[in-house]
């Protein structure tokens, strides 16, 4: 079975629900994909440019660690608990998001970019704002770092998280039944 795709930023292609690595220098590029029952091939302008086993389960993300850019390798080095630790460093709240993020994914490190994302976010905000926009991250279930960027950028992290209720306004005219016409 041959198709043809594009190369999304994360330089992989998606293939039936999975994830297939190539080299990043194709990033956005088209490619074409021959599917066997065990293998994907990926082909650019007519040159095979990886190969990998097919994944079994949907979602799986197969990489070669040579196509990542060296970038990516040196942050592989760092394990995710040295993402955690800097989370810490902002408070607890930051630390959960972070973990939340890591444990979302097959492989901590597809998480990295995101984490990165906040680490750098971490640096043109204080610790106490970073906090406020993890606390209603987690507590919208929306831990990311378009989340905490969009809180922080919106001054959500400066509002309440739990605005107070307010009681439903009374009918104005008479001709309600009201509970004890049921009686």
């Amino acid at each position: 079975m041959w198709s043809q795709t594009t190369v999304n930023i994360g330089y992989h292609i998606q293939f039936q629900g999975s994830f297939y690595s190539v080299p990043y220098q194709l990033t956005r590029q088209t490619v074409e994909v021959r599917a066997t029952p065990t293998t994907i091939e990926i082909f650019h302008k007519g040159q095979r440019v990886a190969s990998h086993l097919r994944a079994r389960k949907p979602c799986t993300a197969v990489t070669h660690h040579e196509h990542r850019p060296a970038s990516h390798r040196a942050h592989l080095d760092w394990p995710p608990s040295r993402m955690i630790a800097w989370a810490r460093t902002v408070g607890p709240r930051t630390a959960q998001g972070v973990e939340k993020i890591l444990e979302a994914f097959p492989h901590p490190e597809m998480g990295y970019r995101s984490c990165l994302g906040i680490i750098r976010l971490g640096q043109g905000y204080p610790a106490t704002r970073m906090e406020a926009a993890a606390e209603r991250a987690l507590a919208t279930g929306a831990v990311s770092y378009k989340s905490l960027d969009s809180i922080q950028r919106r001054h959500l992290d400066q509002q309440p998280l739990n605005p107070p209720a307010t009681a439903p306004p009374r009918p104005s005219h008479d001709n309600i039944r009201g509970a004890a016409y049921f009686e």
